[in-house]
């Protein structure tokens, strides 16, 4: 999965936050809509469509978009 493919995964788990407020370097964590439901849906969909287990600690552990996908990528 690319950069920008993940993006778009990533965007998809908001329903509030207008799509194109998601860059590599959004700092997902000062969005409004961003909660523990939220990152329970990010981590649920990393783990469907990558097959790779998050814990809430390695999400909180990184800033952006793009930190989380290296994160992802080095799983």
């Amino acid at each position: 999965m690319t950069l920008n493919e993940f993006v778009k995964l990533f965007a998809g788990e908001f329903s509030l936050t207008p799509e194109e407020t998601f860059e590599p370097s959004t700092r997902y964590r000062e969005l409004e809509e961003w909660g523990s439901l939220t990152a329970l849906s990010v981590i649920s969909a990393i783990d469907d469509e990558m097959d790779v287990q998050m814990t809430g600690a390695e999400l909180r552990s990184v800033n952006t978009i793009e930190e989380l996908y290296n994160l992802v990528m080095s799983k």
